[in-house]
C-alpha cells in the first residue's frame, strides 16, 4: 500500500474516533489488530479497539485527537498528535473536575492487507492529571 494511502487510513481512523462512530472502525482496522500499549483488561482485536475508544468517550465525552504530523515509511506510519478534552465524568476513579486538558502523544501504525494491523500509542498522562488537578504541577 502506498504511503499516502496509509496516511489517509490513519486520518480516517482518527476521524472515526473523534466522531464516535465506532462501528466504522472495521473500515480501517483489521479484526485481529494488535494494540500492545493499550490499557490492560480490554479484549483483543477490533472488539478491543472499539471498547478502548468507547471508554475514552465515556470518560471524556469531548475527547478529540488532532494529527499534527504524519510520517510514512514501509508498512508503518508515525503520527504526532494532540489530544484534548474536558474532564466532565469520572476518569480512572477521579471525580469530574470540569477542567480542560491538552497533551501531545505519538502513535505508530503498521499496515497489512490494506488495514491497520497494529497500533502503539503513548500520551502524556502525567500532564493530563496535572491539568485536571489530580497531581501537583512541578513547574
Amino acid at each position: 500500500m502506498p504511503p499516502e494511502q496509509q496516511k489517509d487510513l490513519v486520518r480516517r481512523y482518527q476521524e472515526i474516533l473523534n466522531s464516535g462512530e465506532l462501528a466504522a472502525l472495521g473500515e480501517v482496522v483489521a479484526t485481529d489488530i494488535s494494540m500492545p500499549t493499550a490499557f490492560p483488561g480490554f479484549p483483543s482485536g477490533l472488539e478491543g479497539a472499539r471498547a478502548i475508544a468507547a471508554a475514552n468517550r465515556q470518560m471524556i465525552p469531548d475527547f478529540h485527537v488532532r494529527i499534527e504530523d504524519l510520517i510514512a515509511e514501509g508498512d508503518r506510519v508515525a503520527a504526532f498528535i494532540t489530544i484534548t478534552g474536558t474532564h466532565t465524568r469520572d476518569m480512572l476513579g477521579i471525580p469530574p473536575t470540569g477542567k480542560a486538558f491538552s497533551v501531545v502523544g505519538m502513535s505508530m501504525f503498521r499496515f497489512a492487507g490494506g488495514k491497520i494491523v497494529e497500533h502503539r500509542g503513548v500520551g502524556d498522562i502525567v500532564s493530563v492529571l496535572q491539568q485536571i488537578g489530580a497531581l501537583p504541577s512541578f513547574a
